[in-house]
């Protein structure tokens, strides 16, 4: 299986967000544009602060967060 991330910035987090119909609510949670009440969710099922963020992975729209843990289950993943 070939895994696919796409990696960026803090600059450019609003931007790549944007462009997966996703926005930030009132709280700095990432939440779907259609449905500004619905948070989205890694993996583990944890909502994603912007300040977290770190990337979206392929699949069913896979979000990162930046912290330790949750990036070496990225790198595991990609072995």
């Amino acid at each position: 299986m070939d895994s696919k991330i796409i990696a960026f910035d803090k600059d450019l987090k609003m931007e790549i967000l944007s462009i997966f119909d996703k926005t930030v609510d009132d709280e700095g949670y990432i939440v779907e544009k259609s449905n500004p009440k619905q948070r989205v969710l890694t993996t583990e099922g944890e909502e994603v602060e912007l300040t977290e963020f770190a990337g979206i992975g392929s699949g069913s729209m896979i979000f990162i967060k930046s912290d330790f843990i949750s990036l070496m289950k990225l790198a595991d993943s990609l072995k």
